[in-house]
């Protein structure tokens, strides 16, 4: 790559990116700009300013983006329903393309020549972050100093860290147990302790959720009020995107719902497993499942099923300002029109469950499917000629299959 003057970095203030900091400055005798989003992770975000403080960026940059990471990203997903490989619901994947748009954003105005991150050579995330800064600035050049440097170990981090008198938590001294990835939709674990999928997670490895044994004895009600396919109260209570999340994350991780183990396929290529805990979404999924039960024709509903997986294959790979992924959003969105009402579930003990929606949208009609008298809404007669139809051409195969 040639000269840089200027890089933004995406920087959490924790021991890598703090290297890759240091390692910017003097690898590239350039000016280093930090970018910390805060997406919800549940951490202090003011240290991490100190610390670029302390380590010369030139210029700091910490913003909350959790109402625009909910609004803009998380919400447009579950409208979806999407689940990756029939299980995960992307977390850490949606919250990269916002990350990466900010980043982009900010080399702009900071007249910066690069973006970098501190995504590894073996992940999805550098892919992700890449995909997404090439397509809204094909000229931006991307800093992956994990696919450049000779740190290949953590020892090699430690030694450069004390060589540059970048502070070191004790715990960052001996193997970290594990690897997590947070934000306002789940937490992600990986590595170490995590790495034999035949051995279980241990129970430490849990922040969100309740072990679903230890969690409570009654099962607890709550309802969800949607608008267009997104919630927008809870027992009543109209809050922010951002507040919906939170507040059902509280609820969901109460009862110790949403904890998944998965081995997943990367789109690099290998197998990893993660543990994932995704409460509040796990949740959301249900109710909005619910509520498009009673509100979704089953025309639309079917064939937005059918491209589910391929959406939700997009977003894990880093497509998501890809033309391809648009096109299905409008799709979907256009399907959530009507998808507005109230459905209460029941959470309880690591599961949730729908138990009773309604809507003035519903498409529902008692009136057709009771098994009392119906007053003349349907004509049961009608089927014999509709079974007849549909019956035709299986009879047209049977009959010429018994003269063989």
């Amino acid at each position: 790559m040639s000269a840089l003057k200027k890089v933004v970095l995406a920087y959490s203030g924790g021991l890598d990116t703090s290297i890759i900091l240091k390692w910017l400055q003097t690898e590239y005798n350039c000016e280093v700009v930090t970018f910390t989003a805060d997406l919800g992770q549940g951490e202090e975000l003011e240290p991490a300013r100190k610390k670029a403080e302390m380590m010369g960026a030139s210029a700091i940059y910490v913003e909350d983006l959790r109402e625009e990471f909910v609004r803009d990203f998380v919400f447009p997903m579950f409208r979806a329903n999407a689940l990756y490989e029939g299980l995960y619901l992307l977390g850490t994947s949606i919250a990269r393309p916002l990350i990466s748009k900010r980043l982009v954003e900010i080399a702009a105005a900071e007249g910066a020549d690069a973006v970098s991150h501190g995504a590894t050579g073996k992940g999805n995330d550098q892919v992700r972050f890449e995909l997404a800064a090439y397509a809204l600035n094909p000229e931006i050049k991307v800093v992956a100093p994990w696919r450049e440097w000779d740190l290949s170990s953590r020892t090699r981090l430690l030694e450069f860290a004390e060589a540059h008198q970048i502070p070191v938590a004790k715990d960052k001294r001996g193997e970290a147990p594990f690897s997590v990835d947070a934000n306002l939709l789940h937490t992600s674990s990986e590595g170490k302790v995590l790495e034999d999928p035949a051995e279980p997670a241990p129970e430490y490895v849990y922040q969100r959720t309740v072990d679903p044994v230890q969690a409570p004895d009654t099962p607890e009600l709550v309802e969800i009020t949607f608008e267009c396919g997104d919630p927008i109260a809870i027992n009543g209570e109209e809050m922010s995107p951002a507040g919906i999340l939170t507040k059902l994350n509280e609820l969901g991780g109460k009862h110790g719902v949403g904890r998944l183990d998965l081995v997943e396929n990367r789109f690099v290529g290998m197998k990893s497993r993660g543990v994932y805990e995704t409460p509040g979404g796990t949740v959301l999924l249900e109710a909005h499942r619910g509520i498009e039960q009673i509100t979704l024709d089953s025309g639309a509903g079917h064939l937005k099923d059918s491209i589910m997986p391929r959406y939700a294959e997009l977003i894990y790979n880093g497509f998501w300002f890809s033309p391809e992924r648009e096109m299905l959003q409008a799709l979907i969105d256009k399907s959530q029109e009507h998808v507005s009402g109230t459905v209460r579930v029941q959470l309880y003990k690591g599961s949730v469950r729908t138990i009773a929606r309604w809507s003035d949208k519903s498409l529902y009609s008692e009136a057709h499917v009771t098994f009392e008298e119906d007053l003349g809404a349907y004509n049961q007669t009608d089927a014999q000629g509709f079974i007849q139809l549909n019956a035709l051409r299986l009879k047209l195969l049977s009959a010429r299959d018994r003269k063989k």
